[in-house]
């Protein structure tokens, strides 16, 4: 006999050799279950999250992070990777402020109680996610009439990490990089810099995003795709991004074998897992002696190589997906440390001279 277990949620994903593995839910965002469909185990896990969640007392703050993770801006309103997070930090706020009386709310010496929260945790990056989820908790029960305290406007943080002028050169990364690296990381190593596409971006790009069809402004072609962080509450369909493709790049897409729909696979032929992405990425890097420098910060070298060629930080911005500040942000502190773009300003002076 078969049951149908409502509401329940899976996703499947690629492993490090290959292989895929599906992982199921009582719910989207809720617990995962034990053992296989239809197995006594799966079945009585089910039930055992669904006699779990019972609704909290209402007196207490945990009855408002109930109705948060019930509500569409969690289960909706953020990406798949970004709920799991929430759901790391959400289980430190319960054992904190599960109990929290929700009057207390109103005490606006509460606020001082989060901080020093946040303040004893070993890790300041940790820390201020896990504030910033407790924040953006406490901002949606303020808007669905929960309660009336209002998140302070500015804390300051404990982790200041700008990596804005930590660019992969030439000669000094890229190269041994290049040599160090079998093929599958060699094209991802293109893609990067040529595109300044993310990381999560690039492991998911299909073949369909690109187009090799000449235009007047592209003569190469172009890749055209949606950053997942371009999707936000106020522009749900995201930014779409244009990319004229380099020389380089068309070199490298004609040498990339077309294994399936996603352009960058592993030597398996299989889109790469993002965990073993990671990992075989820092293998490399670490034996060609490359430290200091991370595959996101090959984001920052395509806006310091584009502004290299004389672009405007307005015209980089539609093809990284940069926001302006951030733009400006790179190339200040990169250009305070480089001497090539000091050096074409000295040659268009002279140029002016005559």
């Amino acid at each position: 006999m078969r049951v149908k277990l409502k509401g329940l949620n899976w996703s499947t994903k690629r492993l490090a050799d290959g292989s895929a593995v599906t992982h199921y839910y009582a719910w989207r965002g809720g617990p995962r279950l034990e053992g296989q469909p239809g197995s006594p185990a799966f079945v009585a896990s089910y039930e055992r999250a669904y006699r779990e969640q019972r609704k909290p007392d209402g007196a207490v703050f945990k009855s408002i992070i109930a109705e948060f993770m019930r509500s569409k801006a969690f289960t909706e309103g953020i990406r798949e990777r970004t709920r799991r997070d929430y759901q790391k930090c959400i289980r430190k706020i319960e054992d904190a402020f599960g109990d929290l009386p929700l009057p207390a709310l109103e005490d606006p010496r509460v606020t001082l109680d989060f901080i020093k929260w946040r303040d004893a945790m070993p890790s300041p990056r940790q820390a201020d996610y896990a504030f910033t989820v407790l924040m953006r908790i406490i901002s949606w029960a303020r808007g669905a009439g929960l309660t009336s305290y209002r998140p302070p406007e500015r804390v300051e943080r404990r982790y200041y990490g700008d990596r804005s002028d930590l660019i992969w050169q030439d000669a000094v990364h890229i190269a041994p990089f290049t040599a160090a690296a079998q093929e599958p990381l060699q094209w991802a190593l293109t893609l990067a810099s040529e595109t300044g596409l993310r990381q999560g971006d690039l492991l998911v790009l299909p073949w369909s995003a690109y187009d090799p069809t000449p235009t007047d402004d592209g003569p190469l072609g172009w890749i055209r795709c949606t950053p997942s962080k371009s999707t936000t509450r106020t522009c749900p369909k995201g930014r779409r991004v244009a990319i004229p493709v380099t020389r380089r790049l068309r070199a490298s897409l004609e040498t990339i074998p077309r294994r399936g729909p996603i352009i960058l696979t592993n030597s398996y032929g299989r889109p790469w897992p993002e965990n073993s992405f990671r990992k075989q990425w820092e293998h490399v890097a670490k034996k060609a002696g490359i430290e200091g420098r991370t595959f996101n910060d090959l984001r920052g070298t395509a806006v310091t190589r584009l502004s290299e060629a004389g672009c405007t930080p307005q015209e980089i911005r539609p093809i990284t997906g940069h926001t302006l500040a951030s733009i400006y942000r790179i190339l200040e502190r990169y250009c305070a440390r480089t001497d090539k773009l000091a050096g074409g300003a000295i040659i268009k002076l002279e140029r002016h001279r005559g």
